[in-house]
């Protein structure tokens, strides 16, 4: 069944167009549901999900995650191998989503609430004895000292993350499939970005499978680009984050190569560029991000941080930019310029985006589905495993209300509260779930529209905190559009990831909350053990007050840092710049480039990107054509592959020390 190609536009986006022609969907689909799967998902929970939590604290490594997948993904590869056994694309597709699954670990968001509850900002803000029961248990709580979350007074709290968990995926699962149908099967739009995701899969497959006759020249090079990345990533991974590791087991306190999680320059630069964070991120995996990520979107967001590099002295002289004082380094720099002048500007750029998104998706609709076939959603490919409309339906109906009754009953039915949750759940979800869907489809993009939770829950008239951490029905389920794609393209029968997703989940829960519980209990978190956490956690902890302080009543930081005049400038300079980028022709990667780059985001992120964007560019793709688009993923993925299988052993010996018990004699 060959996939019907989608209309060009007379001008495409040419850099659009390359994402679009990687890959085209399979004529069959198959089962990938197994028990190899199923052992894959207890191997990521019972080995990798600890060393998941643990690296995300010491060095905030986002990459552990799809490192994890990719390590479980070829372990399976090799033992299937020698014992005679061929695995599938669709059973790799479903045992990489499951050990992606598995990495989600819902509760180790209790190591940052335990943090929160007791942290300065919370504190000093009066927030922290507001926080209600089944967010964290009172700063009180003896669970604190013995730093364990297996206590009574963490059962409220468990309950919650169990029925946030199993709604979140229910949700997720059934209603970002109702989207993609309306958007890839009716509307035929094309997901650019879903071949990038495919393309390691098909690396693995290729590994895996006997060659047809003729591929095998064509097939192979994947398996040996993955190979190189995932050789650079072990070299990595060593120097960067095994070398503090061990040196953590053997002196007590980390010794670092490269300063983890960036070498901040702040303090050396503000002589010159006042209230302007710099400094840089060591880590060869932002390099290779920006190889990955579409250039123009680099360059944009380049061009963006130049910009303010440029503004931040201007408005610091003209006392926009109040707050800041020579010496201050990153964190409290990017905190101070948040509250004198970025969080509103910020707001009024992001309203600019969702304004032109949502036009553009208004536009496209009026124009597509005037071409559309009414039976389409209905027809779905063959033995796709598609189920039937009305259960869509059913399932939203459920969960919302659902979510609605739970959080009217946590916040005690009070009146405003409760029509913002029927507003959030029939009104701004399937809203926003569409527009971003839809912009998945044409460009990769995603839109949001912010301050929307933000701005409700204030106008609700709620005074106090607790309405902040309900578990409310907003969600944006447009985002898992890409995720039905990429299996569209592997050729995997959605039911395989349904039945996979019944199985995994209590073995997720299970497995995150005594891993966050046996780390907790090694050492305080954040402490110089985990040089990320100490150094960021505090940062966010402070922009989270200046939110949840709004509802309190009185005066508060969410006061001084919104203001009108900014958020109308913000969203002025959003629309000028959207409509002049788009008069000219600009490509639409390097217009939500500019965007990103704006503001208050790291250069020490953004430079090391644009580096590998650059080198990209301008020599692998000059040597080795348009293939180095196919070529850069897999090499990134391999990468994680590599930096995965050495942070895996380095912190499994962490563990092995730490439950050493010294005898007296």
């Amino acid at each position: 069944m060959a996939e019907e190609k989608p209309d060009v536009q007379k001008h495409p986006d040419k850099e659009v167009e390359q994402f679009r022609s990687l890959m085209e969907v399979p004529d069959t689909f198959e089962d990938g549901f197994s028990w190899t799967s199923v052992m894959g998902a207890l191997f990521i929970s019972l080995l990798m999900v600890p060393g998941a939590i643990y690296m995300g604290l010491l060095a905030g490594e986002a990459n552990i995650g799809p490192a994890a997948q990719w390590v479980t993904v070829i372990l399976f590869i090799e033992v299937a191998r020698r014992a005679h056994k061929t695995l599938k694309r669709a059973e790799i597709f479903v045992l990489f989503f499951l050990a992606g699954a598995a990495m989600s670990m819902p509760f180790s968001g209790l190591l940052w609430q335990q943090f929160f509850i007791n942290s300065d900002a919370a504190r000093a803000t009066g927030i922290s004895t507001l926080i209600p029961s089944w967010y964290a248990p009172d700063p009180s709580s003896e669970s604190y000292s013995m730093r364990t979350f297996f206590h009574l007074d963490w059962l409220p709290v468990i309950g919650l993350v169990m029925f946030t968990t199993f709604f979140s995926q229910l949700s997720n699962m059934v209603l970002g499939y109702g989207l993609f149908r309306l958007t890839s099967d009716i509307e035929k739009l094309p997901f650019p970005m879903a071949p990038i995701s495919a393309q390691g899969i098909l690396a693995l497959a290729e590994d895996a499978d006997e060659p047809q006759e003729g591929e095998s020249d064509q097939r192979s090079w994947r398996w040996r680009v993955f190979s190189i990345g995932g050789a650079l990533g072990m070299v990595f991974g060593f120097f960067y984050l095994g070398v503090p590791t061990l040196t953590g087991i053997v002196l007590g306190e980390p010794v670092t190569i490269f300063p983890i999680p960036f070498a901040d320059l702040t303090t050396k630069t503000d002589n010159f560029l006042p209230a302007v964070a710099t400094g840089f991120a060591w880590d060869l995996g932002h390099i290779l991000v920006g190889m990955v990520l579409p250039f123009f979107a680099m360059l944009g967001s380049f061009i963006g941080l130049v910009i303010t590099f440029a503004a931040n002295p201007i408005l610091y002289h003209f006392g926009v930019l109040s707050s800041w004082m020579p010496g201050d380094k990153t964190v409290p720099t990017l905190f101070k310029n948040n509250v004198d002048f970025y969080f509103s500007f910020q707001v009024g750029i992001g309203l600019a985006i969702a304004a032109v998104g949502i036009y553009a998706v208004v536009k496209a609709v009026r124009k597509g589905f005037k071409k559309r076939d009414e039976g389409d959603f209905f027809n779905a490919p063959k033995d796709r495993g598609d189920i039937r409309p009305i259960l869509i339906i059913g399932c939203y109906l459920f969960v919302t209300m659902t979510y609605i009754i739970v959080s009217g009953f946590l916040i005690d039915w009070h009146r405003g509260v409760m029509a913002v949750l029927f507003f959030f759940g029939f009104i701004y979800t399937p809203l926003i779930s569409y527009v971003t869907a839809r912009l998945e489809g044409m460009a990769g993009q995603v839109v949001e529209v912010p301050m929307v939770r933000e701005a409700s829950l204030i106008l609700s008239g709620y005074k106090g905190v607790a309405v902040w951490f309900l578990p409310l029905p907003m969600a944006n389920y447009g985002q898992m559009t890409v995720f039905y794609r990429t299996a569209e393209l592997t050729g995997t029968r959605f039911t395989s990831i349904w039945k996979s997703t019944i199985i995994v989940m209590p073995v997720v829960l299970c497995s995150s909350i005594l891993f966050a519980s046996f780390i907790w209990g090694l050492a305080e978190v954040p402490s110089s053990v985990y040089p990320y956490a100490q150094t960021i956690w505090e940062l966010e902890a402070a922009n989270k007050t200046i939110i949840y302080s709004s509802t309190l009543g009185s005066y508060s930081i969410f006061e001084q840092a919104f203001n009108w005049t900014y958020l109308f400038s913000g969203l002025g300079f959003g629309i000028v710049l959207f409509s002049s980028l788009s008069a000219a022709g600009a490509p639409v990667f390097f217009t939500y480039g500019i965007v990103r780059g704006l503001g208050q985001s790291m250069p020490h992120v953004i430079v090391p990107q644009m580096i590998g964007a650059l080198i990209g560019r301008y020599y692998f793709q000059k040597k080795l054509g348009l293939k180095w688009r196919q070529y850069v993923p897999v090499v990134a993925a391999g990468f994680a592959c590599g930096q995965g299988l050495i942070t895996t052993l380095c912190v499994g010996l962490t563990f092995l020390s730490r439950a050493v018990v010294h005898l007296p004699y």
